[in-house]
């Protein structure tokens, strides 16, 4: 099995990454194979457990997670941090790379046969193991994501724009699409978990309020909402289509950080979108620059188009009085 077709797409990727990413494509590859099968041979939607974090584990976030792990045996990552693990585990001694990842994403919709995803982030390993990925995304040597749906993708970047490969069932290996992905600058898309509105901040519950008052708020334009609740399903879409999502922080206990986990959800999606010349930011600071003080630190997240980014993070620059009702008849962000 040959994780990449030909020279062209390993030729794309940093001498010192190649092998670590060819053993990420291979197992995705075998991880896309049993999910087409889920339900045949085993049930890959089962509840067996909880990670960490106290979030239910279906069998296949565990399968995924021991299969990345041991593949990377033998190979240059020294240290391996997993949203399924709670210390980071030495894979190589040796090693000089640290690998984060969430195994599978957006699990809980496993048994609805809806697209989910495998994220990663490649960081230089340090003499400590925590201080490999307690540190800013923007040390990330690689970040990318793997999306399960109908096309089997592989999106990353290497700090030098965003690749973007599709798994050809043909050959069984992953084909270079597009060498230079770019996010569409504005778009009439947002995404965000309405049911949850009451809990918002302000700058936030503002932003929407204009996005549905539609044509006749400040806007002037009508929007479309989306929610897959599947991180790497809502970057997919924001790859190819452009728009926003938003994951803030909010009033309920356990949510006043938001729900995202830094170091191996936030940061590398944050890296892909960026350069493909989109935004990233927590509602006030880019994704990027900030630092985490957990190896599963939490961080709201608001990603996609640069200049929906940048018009949400000026809600938040607004006095309180500004973001304590509709905008609808001030019209400050008149487009």
């Amino acid at each position: 099995m040959k994780p990449f077709s030909t020279t062209k797409e390993t030729d794309a990727i940093p001498a010192g990454l190649q092998d670590v990413m060819g053993r990420l494509a291979s197992v995705a590859m075998q991880v896309a194979h049993r999910i087409a099968r889920g339900g045949i041979d085993e049930d890959l939607a089962g509840l067996c457990g909880t990670n960490t974090d106290g979030d239910g584990q279906k069998a296949l976030d565990v399968i995924a997670d021991d299969m990345f792990c041991t593949a990377l045996e033998g190979s240059a990552v020294r240290f391996y941090a997993s949203e399924e693990q709670e210390t980071v585990v030495t894979v190589n001694e040796g090693g000089t790379l640290a690998v984060a990842i969430d195994p599978l994403d957006g699990s809980s919709n496993i048994d609805t046969n809806l697209s989910i995803g495998t994220i990663f982030a490649i960081y230089p390993a340090e003499a400590e193991a925590e201080a490999s990925f307690l540190r800013p995304g923007s040390d990330l040597l690689a970040g990318g994501y793997v999306i399960y749906g109908p096309q089997t993708c592989m999106v990353v970047s290497f700090g030098r724009g965003t690749l973007k490969y599709v798994l050809d069932p043909d050959i069984n290996s992953f084909v270079l699409v597009d060498p230079a992905v770019k996010v569409k600058p504005t778009s009439t898309e947002f995404a965000i978990n309405a049911s949850n509105y009451r809990h918002w901040p302000k700058p936030i519950r503002a932003y929407i309020d204009d996005c549905v008052a539609g044509t006749e708020g400040p806007r002037g334009r009508n929007f479309n909402m989306r929610w897959l609740a599947s991180l790497v399903a809502e970057a997919h879409r924001i790859i190819s289509r452009g728009g926003v999502f938003l994951y803030p922080r909010d009033s309920r206990k356990g949510y006043e950080n938001g729900r995202l986990r830094y170091v191996y959800e936030c940061a590398p999606i944050a890296l892909v979108i960026t350069q493909a010349g989109g935004g990233a930011t927590d509602g006030e600071n880019p994704i990027l620059s900030q630092t985490p003080s957990l190896l599963h630190a939490r961080t709201p997240f608001i990603f996609g188009s640069s200049e929906k980014v940048a018009r949400i993070t000026a809600y938040h620059d607004l006095p309180e009085q500004e973001t304590s009702a509709l905008f609808g008849n001030r019209g400050l962000f008149r487009s």
